[in-house]
């Protein structure tokens, strides 16, 4: 029979052996979930190296401190983009990038970058600025435009729509109805926005 014991110690020596990209990959998947459950403020270098499995060493000896390591993990737990949409309306287009981005704000890596976007200082803040911005804001931003210049060519948005404060309408109400309502934005949540906000602010014109 297995005792725990020897559980405990069989753990503790394969966890040891792990070296290299694998090493840190555990640590980097680990101050991920921790940012993801305790947030910013209850994540710890002890704890991060508690849940991957091995000593607060390994953890300092690749990053000196707790911002450079949730750096890291961020750049590293952020999804891949991928293709634009193209269902055939600016509308469609639009359900499915804000269904994207849902998903993405609601999974360990979104519940981390939120952590850190609303917990730090604004000092701790500008040392994830490049993260968050060519990470997350960038390719958001980049994909809204594609979808609402394809709008334009199709005639169903308004020639002068690919502007800054279009595109930032939905990712801050997003951002807001998740922090400010508490809203996890279902479904029918996404489409009402799309249908109330996004769609008569595109519009051409007596359309």
């Amino acid at each position: 029979m297995v005792t725990s014991s020897w559980a405990a110690s069989h753990a503790h020596t394969a966890a040891s052996r792990r070296r290299g990209a694998v090493l840190e990959r555990a640590i980097l998947d680990a101050a991920l979930e921790q940012l993801s459950t305790v947030g910013w403020n209850g994540l710890t270098m002890e704890g991060v190296a508690a849940a991957a499995q091995t000593g607060k060493a390994a953890v300092y000896r690749r990053w000196p401190s707790k911002e450079d390591l949730v750096a890291d993990a961020l750049w590293a737990g952020l999804p891949q983009v991928d293709a634009v949409p193209d269902l055939g309306s600016v509308r469609e287009d639009l359900l499915d990038l804000c269904r994207r981005a849902r998903d993405a704000m609601f999974s360990p890596s979104g519940f981390a970058v939120r952590s850190v976007i609303y917990e730090c200082d604004s000092t701790q803040a500008e040392r994830f600025h490049a993260v968050i911005f060519e990470g997350v804001v960038e390719p958001t931003i980049r994909m809204l435009r594609e979808v609402i210049e394809r709008g334009i060519e199709r005639g169903e948005v308004r020639a002068d729509a690919a502007n800054g404060y279009v595109f930032d309408a939905v990712p801050a109400m997003m951002m807001y109805r998740s922090k400010m309502c508490g809203s996890e934005l279902a479904d029918a949540d996404l489409e009402e926005m799309i249908d109330q906000l996004m769609v008569p602010l595109l519009r051409r014109t007596g359309a």
